[in-house]
């Protein structure tokens, strides 16, 4: 017996949560790294990332079977098409958390404890909590539910804004050695991509709200 449609678009909503899990995983587990430098912890965020790019290109095929198999119209060709961006969205943030990973194993130690707990974990956690509050939203079908969640991750990707700004104007203010200007730069890059992991966050949880409102795609 063929699968239904709707069996069809289950297994992909449930691929979608799955993936977008790991890449929650490792940024949770690179906020746990960032506290002491582990970089056995940072080792274990990276490993959270193993394979997303070809899970997410298998959840694509699926996606494009289900436009070829069942031609949905109206809602229904929104709500796949927009599962279609959602792949290349949470692909974008994998990217950004694992070149995150990559400059923290190598610059952490150097980076000031004071400077990691007054602004780089708090940047973390607002970048965690946007990721945590938009895979929650892949779930849930009430529009007045997904609105206000929506509100709480716009609240937490205002905060990473806030605070990678801070973070650049302290780091900027005390570099002195002219030869740590390259490291420096490097570190700043690295700390850009929470906020960059957030926007993406803002994106999926605009096309999610897409599938249910309709109206014009926004790119963040």
């Amino acid at each position: 017996m063929l699968k239904t449609y709707d069996d069809d678009l289950k297994e992909v909503k449930n691929s979608i949560r799955n993936i977008a899990d790991k890449v929650l995983t490792a940024n949770k587990t690179l906020f746990n790294a960032t506290k002491d430098c582990s970089e056995e912890l940072f080792s274990e965020a990276k490993l959270h990332l193993k394979n997303i790019s070809s899970s997410l290109i298998d959840v694509d095929n699926e996606i494009i079977k289900i436009l070829a198999l069942h031609s949905p119209e109206a809602k229904d060709l929104r709500e796949v098409v927009a599962y279609l961006k959602i792949t290349n969205e949470i692909l974008r943030a994998s990217s950004n958390t694992r070149s995150l990973i990559r400059v923290f194993i190598q610059y952490c130690k150097y980076i000031d404890k004071t400077i990691i707990n007054e602004y780089v974990l708090p940047l973390q956690a607002s970048t965690v909590k946007a990721l945590e509050n938009t895979i929650s939203m892949i779930n849930i079908d009430d529009i007045d539910e997904l609105k206000d969640i929506f509100h709480e991750i716009i609240v937490e990707e205002d905060k990473t804004d806030e605070l990678y700004g801070m973070l650049e104007k302290k780091i900027l203010s005390e570099l002195e050695d002219s030869s740590d200007f390259e490291r420096t730069h490097k570190v700043l890059k690295a700390f850009r991509r929470n906020e960059k992991i957030a926007d993406r966050a803002i994106s999926i949880a605009n096309l999610i709200l897409y599938i249910y409102e309709g109206g014009t795609l926004q790119r963040v």
